[in-house]
This record gives C-alpha cells, structure tokens and sequence, in this order.
C-alpha cells in the first residue's frame, strides 16, 4: 500500500526515533508497505518518520542507481534500531535531496565511510563499514531517524536561497508527483 510521505514541516521530521523489537506491530507490512512507497516516489531510501513514524528504521537501495556494470557495488537493506559507530574518510560534496523536501536539491559534505551496527528485517545483528555512495544515502537516511533534514548541512547562502521555498512546503505549497501529508491543509 502506498503511503503518503510526510513534508518538510510535520513535527514527526524533527523527532529522535525510538528502537523497535521484533514484536513491533505489523512489522512486515511496514517494510513492504514502505518499499513500495520510495519507489512509486523513484526514491532510493525512505525513513520511517518520512512516513509519520518516529521509530529507529529506514530502507535503501542504492543498486538501481549504480553505474551500468557496477550494480554489485550497491545495495538493498533495511535499518532497524541503527547506532553510528563511527564515520572517516575524506568528506566529499554531492547534490542530494530528500522524498520530504520535493523541488529542493543541494550540496552536502558528508565523510565518505560510515560504520554502523543495525539489524535487518529478521533481527539480525550487523556490524558494517559503508563507504562511498551507499554510505551517503545511510547517512541521509540515518539524519532521519535522528531528527535531521538535509536542509540543515547545506551552506549558509543556500539556506537563505531555499528558506521561502521551504516555508512554502510548510504551508501546504508544494507540487509531487507522490502522495504526500503536510503540516497544514494543501490549498488549491
């Protein structure tokens, strides 16, 4: 089932998320249920507070965005209760955007390897090094689950230049081709 995805502007955006343990309700569903919804949205990760929840989970499949050939390098997992320990490497600019903040993109700096300990959909204990491309969409993702847009690491001149755009979205003021819950009721 396709879910709407929460805008820039919903209190659940903002939150800490909580760890989740394998009883958590409807479980299953919530990961289908999301994966379907990143990609009708052609996302390539969805937390779960982009969908109203503020729990500790996200998905990525970076596989689909991979270089011809390179689809090996990507990959498709789900992140349940994740705890950075620790981030290296050289940090690197890449545009990025985010399903919750439709129209805007922007340049972020984030180190090129994270290091997490997480558990899959069977709760299963992982702890992984990331690096390049897929540890940027972890760390986008893994923002969420802590409360933080990627709004917030963009330079100060672009903050300035995207803070109309932003309240806009706020207000309800936005266009997507997705099904999307704002803060306010959408005017026409």
């Amino acid at each position: 089932m396709l879910l709407p995805i929460y805008a820039y502007g919903q209190p659940v955006l903002r939150k800490v998320g909580l760890d989740i343990d394998q009883e958590y309700p409807g479980l299953d569903k919530l990961l289908s249920d999301m994966w379907e919804t990143m990609y009708n949205a052609n996302g390539v990760g969805l937390a779960a507070p982009q969908i109203g929840r503020a729990i500790r989970l996200f998905l990525v499949d970076t596989v689909q965005i991979m270089e011809e050939g390179e689809e090996d390098n990507g990959i498709k997992q789900v992140f349940i209760n994740a705890q950075k320990i620790e981030e290296g490497g050289e940090p690197w600019t890449y545009e990025e955007g985010c399903l919750s903040i439709p129209d805007i993109r922007g340049d972020v700096d984030r180190p090129e390897q994270i290091k997490l300990a997480f558990y899959d959909e069977k709760f299963e204990r992982h702890e992984t090094v990331f690096t390049g491309m897929n540890a940027r969409v972890i760390q986008h993702e893994y923002d969420h689950i802590d409360g933080i847009l990627f709004t917030e690491h963009l330079k100060p001149v672009k903050k300035q230049l995207v803070r109309r755009k932003l309240e806009n979205i706020r207000k309800g003021k936005a266009q997507s081709d997705y099904k999307m819950a704002f803060a306010v009721n959408k005017k026409r």
